[in-house]
């Protein structure tokens, strides 16, 4: 029997900061967060399965069809980090804490095809694109865009 997906409306909310960590994984919480608000059809301007959630898959080794599906499903927070970590090759926890560090200090302007993209984006938030990780604008865009939403 499938189980009624529920999770944020991101119509109204942002998801969780990709910061945030399960079990370890950075990103995680906010991909699960997007990727519940596709199924259950309040997604709002964010986008599942893009470069950022493919950071996680291509670590794991997983595709967005298969995490959608088990989200379909109705699983929790655990089960996901369950599936996760029976995908690909198995990682160590000091592997994921390493990798979690490393994308979380890293910045899309160190990223030659994006860096005009994040260029853009930063400064219309009033950051400097230099100094500013991915997950720092990801945070500020996040509030700004549903300050926004609320005014």
């Amino acid at each position: 029997m499938k189980r009624e997906i529920t999770g944020k409306d991101l119509t109204r909310e942002a998801p969780r900061s990709p910061r945030i960590r399960l079990r370890g994984y950075a990103i995680l919480g906010r991909t699960i967060d997007k990727c519940r608000a596709l199924v259950a059809g309040n997604m709002g301007e964010y986008h599942f399965d893009c470069p950022l959630d493919r950071t996680l898959f291509g670590f794991k080794g997983a595709k967005g069809e298969d995490f959608k599906a088990q989200i379909e499903q109705g699983a929790s927070d655990e089960e996901m980090v369950e599936w996760l970590n029976g995908i690909g090759e198995p990682k160590t926890p000091a592997e994921i804490k390493r990798w979690s560090e490393k994308v979380e200090a890293s910045s899309l302007y160190d990223d030659l095809e994006k860096r005009e993209f994040f260029v853009e984006e930063t400064k219309k938030l009033g950051l400097d694109p230099e100094k500013t990780t991915t997950f720092d604008w990801l945070e500020i865009d996040d509030r700004v865009s549903h300050a926004q939403q609320a005014a």
